[in-house]
Parts: structure tokens; C-alpha cells; sequence
């Protein structure tokens, strides 16, 4: 008997390996908590593990008529570099996330799209954080004026899909879950899965 189990195309895990023996929050704000665990690690031996706690987070792939994607290029502080990608962002409390993801493409670009399809969800770092981040397909978009936050400047271009998939293969768009939905996106694309 192997440690994993084939169901379908996932591999499952049966048992937790590691076991918890106490938490505690060392940092909080309104996105984000930091938690230390102290553990037993799967070889028996005490350790700490920091775990990052983030609201569920929203991609949204919004595609024209004429086949173009809306990217987004801004400056992430965090890497201290421009970064071109999809609508991103966190879900508020009391948000569900395709609520978060009309918000952030409306905020981040000024548009607005009838019709949307959840793609699938990510795990964006699933040894440091608990954030899952949901994939939404929107299209039959309208444009109106964006509604940025404070301290955003972002600018929105258009990208024919082609190109932005290959931006995501050749490294110009790095951003995690850019990259996951423009992938994915292109997989649907291909087998026909992705209709009208």
C-alpha cells in the first residue's frame, strides 16, 4: 500500500502527518493574519511552521469580442517591480468570491461583464498561506470609468489571447494565478470546453 491513493485524476493523501500543539496570531490586519503553530513535524520532531491567513482572492480572464484579454499592468510593492496580469484581488467579509470578482474588475479596469464561469480554483502558496484564489471567465463586457483604491495606479491594455498565453509560457506574466487562469483557459480553449 502506497501513501497516496489514485481517485480519478487526483492523488489523495488518506492521514495528516503533522499534528498541531498549540497556535497563536502574531500579526493581524484587515487582509491578512499571521499565525505560528507549534508542531510535531512528520519525523516526530517539535518545530515551528508560520502559516499566512488571506481572505479567498478572485482572477478574472475578461475577453472581448475581438478575442483580447484585459491585463493590467502595476507596480507590486512587494517585489518592488511592475507587473503585468489579470484583474486581481481579496474578497471582503460577507463577500462571495464572484461578487469579489465583479468588484475587482470594475475597480481595476471600469468593466463590467453579463456573463461569467468559475474556472476552478488554486492554492497560491500552499506552504505559506491558506489563500485560495478562484479563476472566473467574463465576457459580454462593457466599458465604464475604473473606481481604483487609493494608492492604486493601474493601467489596463488589451491583449489578444494568444499573445497573453504566451506571455505567461515565455515569463513576461509571472503573476501566479495569471498564469494558472490564462493556462487553463488555453487547455479549455483547445478541447473545446470553453463555449460562448
Amino acid at each position: 500500500m502506497t501513501d497516496f491513493e489514485h481517485r480519478g485524476s487526483r492523488l489523495v493523501n488518506s492521514e495528516n502527518p503533522w499534528r498541531r500543539l498549540g497556535s497563536r496570531t502574531v500579526y493581524s490586519n484587515a487582509w491578512m493574519s499571521v499565525r505560528e503553530d507549534r508542531v510535531l513535524r512528520p519525523d516526530g520532531s517539535p518545530g515551528i511552521y508560520g502559516v499566512v491567513e488571506i481572505h479567498p482572492s478572485v482572477g478574472v480572464l475578461a475577453i472581448n469580442d475581438n478575442r483580447e484579454i484585459a491585463l493590467v499592468r502595476q507596480w507590486r510593492y512587494t517585489l518592488g517591480k511592475m507587473s503585468v496580469e489579470i484583474p486581481t484581488g481579496g474578497s471582503g467579509p460577507g463577500e462571495t468570491v464572484r461578487e469579489a470578482a465583479g468588484r475587482e474588475l470594475r475597480e481595476e479596469t471600469g468593466l463590467t461583464a453579463r456573463k461569467w464561469r468559475c474556472l476552478g480554483e488554486i492554492d497560491t502558496s500552499n506552504g505559506l498561506t491558506t489563500e485560495v484564489a478562484h479563476i472566473f471567465f467574463a465576457t459580454d463586457l462593457e466599458q465604464g470609468a475604473d473606481d481604483q483604491e487609493p494608492g492604486e495606479s493601474i493601467e489596463l491594455t488589451w491583449v489578444d489571447l494568444d499573445r497573453a498565453v504566451r506571455m505567461a509560457t515565455d515569463g513576461e506574466i509571472t503573476e501566479s494565478v495569471s498564469v494558472a487562469g490564462l493556462l487553463k483557459l488555453h487547455v479549455l480553449e483547445l478541447n473545446g470546453e470553453l463555449g460562448s
